[in-house]
């Protein structure tokens, strides 16, 4: 098993190293057939060109402002949302959350124009604020936190009105310490999803200030002749935040979906 899961790691890892090894490589190197693994010569060229071309701290900044108030808004609304529809019950209460979950079978794109629309009429456009605002609803994200609230004993909600605490109360100060681990592992999806996101970037913002990594990597494919070391050197560029983020938070990651399947 250790033996097939180490040959998968080297599989899955390939195209990484590869992407590494490209972009140090010249445009001949690059494309030339057969392949060499390694480059002739190892210089940081087409680090320096797209470094020159691009503002890659605006890129990060952009971004990294994106992720942020995205992953924010949604664990608030989401959270409110799931604890309502999991311990509060009100009129309609199951038909709006068989409308929720319709919405997952929705293509994303279907709401690309309606979005935009909303963006234009509200002077939006080629901001930050684009970025994140259309994001602040995730119906997975209601939906895992509902499941969550759900395993969670109704007991600990009749102690805590006993001792005088209301619905806000309950969700803020007993439950949602509670779904931590879940918490955890819709911020690291979600701001996984935002991260690479290109569609919607490229269609809000098309000033160059304004743009994310994911918008700015697009540039660097030209419509006649793709410079392969600079793609490979940018997209190098823009990788290393995930994977930090991966590693920071892997072992929450793991136990937030391993409870997932528990509850």
């Amino acid at each position: 098993m250790h033996l097939a899961l180490v040959l998968l790691s080297f599989i899955t890892l390939a195209p990484f190293v590869w992407m590494l090894l490209t972009s140090f490589k010249t445009f001949e190197e690059s494309v030339q057939m057969p392949p060499d693994i390694l480059p002739q010569a190892w210089n940081l060229i087409n680090y320096r060109i797209v470094l020159n071309k691009f503002p890659f701290a605006m890129f990060y900044w952009n971004t990294f402002a994106m992720m942020g108030m995205t992953v924010a808004v949604q664990l608030v609304v989401c959270s409110m949302a799931g604890y309502a529809f999991a311990r509060l019950q009100f009129p309609g209460k199951e038909f709006l959350f068989t409308l929720c979950l319709a919405l997952l079978m929705v293509p994303g794109q279907i709401f690309l124009v309606p979005h935009y629309d909303i963006m234009v009429r509200l002077k939006l456009t080629n901001s930050i604020t684009a970025l994140w605002l259309p994001k602040i609803f995730s119906a997975f994200g209601t939906f895992m936190l509902r499941q969550f609230f759900q395993g969670l004993p109704k007991s600990l909600d009749e102690a805590a009105m006993i001792d005088g605490s209301g619905f806000f109360g309950i969700y803020a100060r007993i439950l949602l310490p509670l779904v931590k681990p879940a918490l955890i592992s819709l911020a690291i999806l979600t701001a996984l999803s935002a991260f690479k996101d290109l569609m919607w970037p490229l269609i809000v913002n098309n000033a160059m200030d304004k743009m994310t990594l994911s918008a700015g990597l697009a540039m660097l494919i030209g419509e006649h002749t793709t410079i392969y070391p600079q793609v490979m050197a940018g997209s190098a560029l823009a990788v290393w935040p995930m994977i930090l983020l991966f590693l920071m938070f892997q072992k929450h990651f793991v136990e937030g979906i391993a409870l997932t399947g528990i509850k």
